[in-house]
């Protein structure tokens, strides 16, 4: 089959030639937003492992997974997202559940294999699809910004940029020439130029081109290789490496239901743990979604998103496997956004990234190398874009600018998607009432405050 067949069979498959992207887009894509998610491998076995799960297992498990629910996302929504065990659901899984509570990974793992199934339901009975499609245009708007917020601070802290202060909570790192943070600022500002020189491939060129700086400078003495401190040396330690084993942490799921039915006490603690992994997930999920759909332009006349019920599914089935192999819940990853940006609109972009990740088990070696530094030039320069949507917004108009503000504030200041979505939707409902206009807010959206007033007063005072 020649390469125009070949190109032409993806295109009539996957359609980004009517959605304005090509096959080397398509690719260029996938690869950005491996390359700015490809952290989650190391960092989730890190998380894990202090939880007592096998390092090695919950390596393999954690690429398993992303690998099964991003090709899920591509096949069954045909959207250029990616999927992989969530940064903050690991964290309340190991630290919150294990660690706090005193439970058994498995019972934990139990609980995100119970939780994914519930999430199967939600998703093909149309529940999760509704609450995405009613959530206001202006919260989608704010959503978006919100998110490229969230993810430039997370990569300004990744490269130690932005630190941690007793009297102002955080603040910008007062030892900007120390080599890890230099060299993200460096690698910024590269990825600025070569976007505004509009190069092809600048989010991805940025994370190399920092990358081998740090080489560089790590030959040269700068950076000095310190693991304590969290400064790895940025030399691959070869290239391909057997895969660790899975058996550790294959359907240890299972023990988790005894542990979890053995008294009443574990049975209500094990319905809050599922609670809580059910509700960020939620609204975790439809926030990225939301957010980078709308960035994309992918969103219909109404506001909403065609292939959205197979993009849920598949974070639900993803989710369900994930517990079955042994990591934490599987979300969209919001780095989706940085493929997005450079120009991924369809599944193609997904089988790509999915494909980086089931390579990735054989080659740790350099997948390791990345580090943070070098991608956060991607997350910084997403963050900035990602705040295009707002051009819409009615600035002049109190109803849509409250609500949207608290989103952006409070998705960044509460450290979570879910929080933003959250209490903006409260102030949607708060706003809307203030004015006399209480018939414009919908029975769902209702429900959803009601919802999201339980969890702040109920379910939040139980954790």
């Amino acid at each position: 089959m020649s390469g125009s067949t070949f190109e032409s069979k993806v295109d009539q498959f996957f359609g980004y030639s009517a959605r304005g992207s090509s096959f080397g887009t398509e690719v260029r894509a996938g690869l950005t937003t491996f390359a700015t998610m490809a952290y989650i491998l190391p960092v989730n076995m890190a998380i894990l492992s202090q939880a007592g799960l096998d390092g090695g297992a919950v390596f393999m498990a954690t690429a398993l997974s992303a690998v099964l629910g991003t090709v899920l996302m591509a096949l069954l929504a045909r959207l250029p997202f990616a999927l992989a065990p969530g940064m903050g659901l690991n964290a309340f899984f190991a630290f919150t559940v294990v660690l706090g509570m005193g439970k058994t990974p498995a019972f934990a793992l139990a609980a995100v294999f119970t939780e994914g199934v519930v999430f199967i339901f939600l998703s093909l009975t149309g529940v999760r699809t509704a609450l995405f499609n009613a959530i206001p245009k202006e919260i989608k708007q704010a959503v978006s910004a919100g998110i490229g917020l969230f993810i430039m601070f997370i990569g300004l802290q990744n490269c130690g940029f932005i630190v941690a202060d007793k009297a102002t909570l955080v603040a910008i790192n007062p030892h900007l020439n120390s080599a890890a943070v230099a060299l993200a600022i460096i690698g910024i500002g590269l990825t600025i130029v070569l976007y505004l020189r509009r190069v092809k491939g600048a989010l991805l060129l940025g994370i190399l081109g920092t990358w081998g700086l740090g080489m560089l400078a790590q030959a040269a003495g700068w950076y000095v290789v310190n693991p304590q401190a969290g400064h790895f040396s940025l030399f691959p330690g070869g290239v391909f490496s057997a895969p660790p084993s899975l058996a550790p942490t294959f359907g240890l799921f299972l023990n988790g239901f005894a542990e979890a039915f053995a008294s009443g006490a574990n049975f209500g603690q094990f319905l809050l743990v599922i609670m809580t992994f059910l509700y960020v997930d939620i609204f975790d999920t439809l926030g990225t979604l939301s957010g980078v759909a709308t960035k994309a332009n992918m969103l219909d006349k109404n506001g909403n998103l065609p292939g959205i019920t197979g993009a849920l599914s598949a974070d639900a089935i993803a989710t369900v496997a994930g517990a079955m192999l042994g990591t934490s819940t599987v979300t969209t990853f919001v780095e989706s956004s940085a493929g997005v940006e450079e120009g991924g609109r369809t599944g193609l972009t997904a089988i790509v990234t999915a494909v980086c990740f089931f390579l990735a088990i054989f080659m740790f070696p350099v997948v390791g190398a990345i580090p943070a530094f070098a991608t956060t030039c991607a997350l910084f320069m997403v963050g900035i874009m990602m705040f295009e949507p707002l051009k819409d917004l009615e600035f002049n108009n109190p109803e849509c600018l409250i609500p949207a503000v608290i989103t952006v504030a409070f998705m960044v200041m509460g450290y979570s998607i879910s929080a933003g979505l959250m209490w903006g939707v409260l102030a949607f409902i708060l706003v809307k009432v203030a004015v006399g206009k209480p018939k414009e807010i919908t029975p769902l959206i209702w429900s959803l405050g009601v919802i999201f007033l339980l969890k702040l007063f109920v379910l939040d005072t139980m954790a």
